[in-house]
């Protein structure tokens, strides 16, 4: 496996994913492994909870705490920024997650936290990704799961 190569800040993240506000929730990739995207490579990234995410509102007034299927997202996201790094043209293509699997939450997150999320990539076919991925807030994991996307090919304005 090729050495550890330093993340990505958010103006590069946002050039990877077609993901913006409210739903980008990759703050910055930390690590990611250098080299083409095959089984075995890892990324690591995180995301910033803030009181003054939206679903906070309702999920769950007096008591909020970060939905899990938006701690999936978030894992998958992560994941994403490793598969479009290793690709020549990022922007031709969506990855849309397409199946989960041993989805686990362990710890609520809460407004406060910082979400340290792992991911692998198990296997790569044509156009199906697999990987496995973690979340963790200050050490303890919060939620870990098998991800599955599908890559598409990224419609163009006006088809």
């Amino acid at each position: 496996m090729s050495e550890q190569r330093t993340g990505r800040n958010i103006l590069e993240i946002m050039r990877l994913l077609p993901h913006r506000y409210p739903f980008l929730l990759v703050d910055r990739i930390v690590s990611l492994t250098a080299g083409p995207v095959v089984a075995g490579s890892k990324v690591t990234g995180l995301k910033n909870v803030s009181v003054n995410e939206p679903f906070f509102q309702g999920h769950f007034p007096g008591n909020p705490v970060m939905p899990g299927v938006l701690i999936l997202e978030c894992m998958a996201q992560v994941a994403g920024c490793l598969f479009f790094t290793g690709m020549e043209e990022p922007e031709q293509t969506l990855m849309y997650l397409s199946g989960v699997d041993k989805a686990r939450f362990r710890r609520p997150v809460f407004p406060g936290d910082q979400l340290i999320v792992v991911a692998e990539i198990v296997q790569v076919r044509s156009n199906i990704v697999r990987m496995k991925a973690e979340a963790r807030v200050d050490g303890a994991l919060c939620a870990e799961g098998e991800l599955m996307s599908s890559l598409v090919r990224r419609p163009t304005a006006g088809s």
